[in-house]
């Protein structure tokens, strides 16, 4: 039986001895996960969900503009508006939706996808301030703190890649 380690990081657990709550850890890893690949598959298509489809990436539209120009009358829209659009910032805003969504889908590398997204998601909430609808409080620090629980939770190990050998003994791929 695969061997996870428990919260405080001081034991394990085989895949008999799991919780209710390593299942949620897991179920909320991979709703997450899925909340960031979509956005790579739909901006990358253009599936015409969030994307049309003529303003796909695939398509020579830009996957951070419209975000990012929407950002201009806000307290640091300026900054934000700068980076609507340019090509360095596009590669790495999808590189990111990517790579934190397939960590976290498959349950690998979780630690470094909740640092990665939780910044992603950071700067998201800092492009839309001041909020609409709260002083302060909105969905992406929300899912920011979901990140650092799945990280302190070792919530790959749970219906994922992280209970492998080779990522148990490289503490990198948790």
């Amino acid at each position: 039986m695969a061997a996870t380690v428990n919260p405080s990081f001081m034991e394990t657990r085989t895949t008999a001895q799991r919780r209710p709550v390593d299942y949620a850890w897991a179920v909320a890893r991979i709703a997450i996960g899925w909340i960031f690949l979509w956005a790579f598959l739909d901006k990358t298509f253009g599936w015409g969900l969030a994307t049309p489809a003529d303003r796909s990436w695939l398509s020579g539209g830009s996957p951070t503009t419209g975000f990012l120009k929407g950002a201009g009358e806000n307290a640091l829209g300026g900054f934000f508006a700068g980076l609507a659009g340019q090509a360095w910032v596009d590669w790495l805003f999808m590189a990111g939706l990517l790579g934190v969504g397939l960590a976290l889908v498959l349950g690998v590398g979780t630690r470094i996808a909740a640092v990665a997204g939780g910044l992603m998601l950071a700067l998201m909430w800092a492009a839309g301030l001041p909020l609409d609808t709260n002083p302060f409080m909105d969905e992406h620090l929300v899912y920011a703190a979901v990140l650092a629980g799945l990280a302190l939770a070792d919530a790959g190990a749970t219906l994922g890649l992280g209970g492998l050998p080779i990522v148990r003994r490289n503490s990198y791929l948790r």
